[in-house]
């Protein structure tokens, strides 16, 4: 039976989000005999699914990539019982149903209740803010190495950060660009040990220290980028092709907002449980306040958080043991 046919139904929990937490979340709530129903965008896609090569996630030691990993995680929640349905959700609102909270989550046409929500809505890039970001946006301008870096073979292109996505992205654009320069605000990068390692040892790539991006120029397409020293305010132009910005992440948490506490960068507030200031409303991934934003603590967040909602929806069904 379709979602659609079943939106009058009461799932015991509904997870937003289609990336490693969501999916996570949802094979331990399916496992625990919970009906359980994810959202998957429908318009967006995990960050996760655009990463060439992941090599630190435990159990897989040659590394596999992004895509297929997600394809994995899909499958194994699928085959325990967990329904998804590919659509952006819209809406999330409280109800009352003889006395108890319900929670409706709205998806184009659908309109589904459930006794809990689990909020896995990840994180969108952060822009520079510079003049000719937005102008040359798909002109140039990219957030995605695995996306674009084959348009720019055996040309130059510019990397923007330091940490492990821009570092790791840098590496992967020695596939086909000529040469790689890496724009940091600091003297060192961000990035694990091993990622800069390669990345220095890497005849294509140059690094240029303690310097931010000022402006992106060209005619038709991205033809120049201009940067700052920021020890002594001095001007550089640097020949580039392609712009790929990865200078951080901002949590996606807008359908929140008047629901449940939150960071000032947006990052949802939980506990060591995944609650979140609202009964019945779990987060967890990188929409959450936390430190580190890898696959696999994205995967330890949403069995945490699948864990919490069922001992939520035992207690809400006077089940509790």
């Amino acid at each position: 039976m379709s979602v659609k046919t079943e939106s009058r139904k009461i799932y015991d929990v509904i997870i937003v989000g289609g990336g490693p937490a969501g999916y996570t979340a949802g094979l331990y709530a399916a496992r625990a005999g919970l009906a359980s129903l994810l959202f998957a965008g429908a318009s967006t896609v995990s960050q996760i699914t655009v990463t060439d090569l992941i090599e630190n996630y435990p159990g897989l030691p040659d590394g596999i990539n992004g895509f297929e990993l997600m394809e994995r995680f899909q499958q194994q929640a699928v085959k325990f019982g967990l329904k998804v349905a590919a659509a952006d959700v819209e809406k999330l609102e409280k109800l009352t149903d003889r006395g108890k909270m319900l929670w409706m989550v709205k998806a184009g046409d659908l309109a589904c209740h459930a006794r809990s929500v689990i909020m896995a809505t990840g994180a969108y890039w952060r822009k520079l803010g510079v003049p000719g970001e937005e102008d040359f946006a798909g002109r140039g301008v990219s957030y995605c190495a695995t996306c674009d870096g084959p348009f720019y073979r055996n040309r130059e292109v510019v990397v923007v950060g330091g940490g492990n996505t821009a570092v790791q992205e840098a590496i992967f654009l020695t596939h086909f660009a000529a040469k790689v320069t890496i724009i940091h605000r600091r003297n060192r990068f961000r990035a694990a040990g091993i990622l800069a390692q390669r990345a220095l040892a890497n005849p294509k790539i140059q690094a240029v220290w303690n310097s931010v991006v000022e402006e992106i120029g060209g005619e038709k397409g991205v033809e120049w980028i201009r940067i700052k020293d920021v020890r002594n305010g001095a001007m550089q132009q640097i020949p580039a092709a392609g712009v790929f910005i990865f200078v951080g992440l901002i949590p996606q948490t807008d359908l929140v907002r008047d629901l449940a506490a939150r960071e000032k960068d947006g990052a949802i507030i939980v506990d060591r449980e995944m609650r979140t200031s609202a009964p019945g409303l779990f987060a967890c991934g990188d929409c959450i306040d936390k430190s580190l934003r890898q696959v696999v603590t994205a995967c330890g967040d949403g069995a945490t958080a699948a864990y919490a909602a069922q001992l939520y929806v035992e207690d809400y069904k006077g089940e509790a043991y």
